[in-house]
């Protein structure tokens, strides 16, 4: 294979991550619940739901920690669901993609 085909190739990979990437969702929730966050794989996070039972002046540090939670764990699971989707396309399990 040619150089210029094996670049080719490369760059119509990358595009397909990148569609990959974005198109890649991962939802989760912290406190039972009460707050929901969904991610995309490239870490954007699209949505954000806190619960207004959940929102108490006096505890601010508990809402500040189920949101993290969620954030985290949402755009871990949108990580992994493109880090399947890319194996499909390139076909080998690549250690470390994302």
């Amino acid at each position: 294979m040619k150089q210029a085909d094996l670049v080719k190739k490369a760059q119509e990979i990358q595009a397909k991550m990148s569609e990959i990437m974005a198109q890649a969702k991962g939802e989760a929730t912290a406190g039972g619940g009460m707050v929901t966050a969904v991610s995309n794989g490239n870490g954007t996070i699209l949505e954000l739901k806190i619960e207004k039972e959940v929102i108490d002046p006096q505890d601010k540090s508990m809402l500040e920690d189920l949101i993290i939670a969620a954030v985290n764990e949402a755009r871990r699971k949108a990580q992994e669901s493109a880090r399947v989707e890319a194996q499909k396309i390139i076909g080998i399990p690549i250690p470390g993609l994302f």
